[in-house]
């Protein structure tokens, strides 16, 4: 009876339903609002929100940079065996353009109805011009890798101190990536031995991954925590107009425009969010497409996507492809700066406007932040620069929901490739047991 009872026991433990990924982030994020509002309540600082929040966006940036690296040249051992590779990788920039090019119409449109520009109750004060400017001859830069790791080093003074601080440029990481798996490519024998260790290296830092995954929760809760300790949303009054456009625009895009091209390309939408949830939350939380990466690639694959296309795609679709920070958020913002400082604004500058956020995305993706694609729009069409000091008080604010559709396009575009190629796993897409279930 001992045994009948502990092999009953040991079976209804197994069948006992396990908490999906994406309810485990909810619930974190659930967690994180209400830690936020009782520290803002108790007027405590809330340091170590900020700092576990941190500790977690730290861990997965840190993986950003091997995955990156193993996984493309992993992808362009494998695409020598996906027909008409070539042609893939043009599909790919073409639905890039195309949703940016929706989503910068959509930023235009909102702009001009809601004219944020004329309803802002900020002073004038505030005027300040960024430390951190775009510009076209970035995107050359960004393209040549510096050194074989895509670092960059930065020195600082603060207090009389001067601090150095590394980086890395996801862009120069792919551009390194792609020329040495091409080249072990094209060396035949000798290059087996190295594609051999980077596919063993590739498996090692996908286990570290699912690793630092697994304190997702953890992570997000002390992330919206910190969000609302530190910026509750007192800033928002004064520029809520603005914001409500960005947001608008932004919800269009991610809720409307986003399930009608699966629609159209026979795709599921909601099994679509079901499965990339979890990317665009932790998209939304971290306000980082680089640290949501290794995520919004397992997730794509995850739909369905060839491994061989998801790691090449997706790690380009994050240092080019940002509907939220580079197409609808430097559209209104550019028409709010027009109309705050009174400039008339003609059909040739929405003609460039469209232009910097269908082509700007590159020139700027060796950088960080949306000020950046934001001032080469300003620049562009000859506006104030000091006008982004208007809006940097709400940034923080605007740039959880700019990421979180930056991510879903990252992964949308790369589904609808597949499927389009006929090499979207139609079956893997439809299996919702398995997306809802299966950890990340």
């Amino acid at each position: 009876m001992a045994a009948n009872g502990t092999g009953t026991e040991l079976r209804t433990r197994a069948r006992a339903p396990r908490i999906g990924f994406g309810t485990q982030v909810l619930l974190g994020m659930a967690a994180g609002l209400a830690l936020g509002l009782a520290v803002r309540l108790s007027g405590a600082s809330g340091e170590w929100l900020h700092l576990i929040g941190q500790i977690f966006v730290q861990l997965l940036k840190a993986l950003v940079p091997p995955l990156v690296f193993t996984a493309i040249v992993a992808s362009i051992a494998a695409l020598r065996d996906l027909e008409n590779a070539a042609r893939l990788v043009a599909h790919t920039l073409g639905w890039f353009a195309l949703t940016a090019l929706i989503a910068v119409s959509i930023g235009i449109a909102l702009g001009l109805l809601i004219q944020p520009g004329l309803h802002a109750g900020v002073d004038a004060a505030a005027l300040h011009a960024p430390s951190t400017t775009g510009a076209w001859l970035d995107f050359l830069k960004g393209l040549v890798p510096a050194n074989m790791l895509g670092l960059t080093a930065s020195t600082s003074l603060a207090n009389g101190e001067a601090s150095t601080a590394l980086s890395f440029n996801v862009l120069q990481i792919i551009v390194a990536a792609i020329a040495i798996g091409a080249a072990a490519v094209r060396v035949g024998e000798p290059g087996a031995p190295f594609l051999a260790f980077n596919a063993s290296a590739l498996a090692i830092f996908r286990r570290l991954l699912r690793w630092v995954l697994a304190l997702t929760p953890i992570g997000t809760a002390a992330l919206i925590g910190d969000a609302v300790v530190r910026y509750g949303w007192e800033a928002l009054s004064a520029l809520g107009a603005f914001a409500g456009a960005i947001y608008l625009g932004l919800a269009l895009v991610l809720l409307c425009v986003y399930p009608l091209l699966l629609a159209l390309n026979g795709l599921n939408p909601l099994r679509f969010f079901a499965t990339a949830w979890p990317a665009i939350q932790l998209g939304f939380v971290s306000r980082s497409s680089v640290g949501a990466l290794p995520v919004t690639e397992t997730v794509v694959e995850r739909l369905g996507v060839p491994r061989a296309y998801a790691a090449f795609a997706v790690p380009l679709g994050a240092t080019t492809k940002m509907d939220g920070c580079a197409a609808i958020y430097p559209a209104v913002s550019a028409i709010f700066v027009a109309q705050f400082f009174g400039v008339p604004l003609h059909l040739a500058d929405y003609g460039l406007i469209v232009f910097v956020a269908v082509v700007g995305s590159a020139a700027t993706a060796g950088l960080t932040g949306a000020t950046v694609m934001l001032t080469l729009t300003l620049s562009t069409l000859g506006l104030p620069l000091e006008g982004v000091g208007l809006l940097l008080a709400i940034d923080p604010i605007l740039d959880m929901g700019r990421t979180a559709v930056n991510v879903a396009g990252q992964a949308l575009v790369p589904t609808i490739v597949a499927r389009r190629a006929g090499l979207l796993d139609m079956d893997r897409f439809a299996d919702s047991k398995t997306a809802a279930l299966a950890p990340i």
